[in-house]
């Protein structure tokens, strides 16, 4: 039997950072009910909208990518993690993603950010009201950062 990405120990963990320092930002929760942290990483693995993050890294890379975030950018777990986040923009695009990463850093998080990307396959597609914060641990040690949106239209 297979273990997937939400069931390993350490993804379980940054489930809950995820969505803890979603809340400690936005006043909000990802999910609209309160479920125990192995089913907190299950329903975010299994959601509708897509949620990424990446790490503190010189080049940062992606560390957690749900289901819908592989299916969109065309790329199993494997594939996603590790992945430097940059590529998921095509080059044209790479200043304004460093400009709305740039402003979530300064400022702890954003909302309303737009932006055109590329799946694995080539396929472009723009990204409507994602939001994008800081992953802070319980310490508030910055761990990376986040996104999530559930609109997007292929281009």
């Amino acid at each position: 039997m297979d273990i997937q990405p939400w069931q390993q120990p350490d993804i379980v963990e940054h489930s809950r950072l995820l969505n803890d320092s979603f809340h400690h930002w936005t006043g909000r929760t990802l999910l609209e009910e309160v479920v125990p942290k192995e089913a907190l990483a299950r329903a975010l693995y299994q959601a509708s909208f897509v949620l990424v993050s990446h790490g503190i890294e010189a080049d940062p890379l992606f560390n957690y990518a749900n289901r819908a975030a592989q299916g969109l950018w065309e790329l199993d777990w494997e594939g996603f993690v590790g992945l430097p986040s940059r590529r998921s923009a095509e080059d044209q695009a790479q200043s304004d993603r460093t400009a709305a990463l740039s402003s979530a850093l300064s400022q702890g998080w954003m909302e309303g950010y737009s932006g055109i990307r590329i799946a694995a396959g080539g396929q472009r597609f723009r990204i409507y009201d994602g939001v994008i914060w800081n992953l802070l641990d319980t310490h508030g040690v910055m761990r990376g950062q986040a996104a999530t949106f559930s609109r997007w239209e292929f281009i």
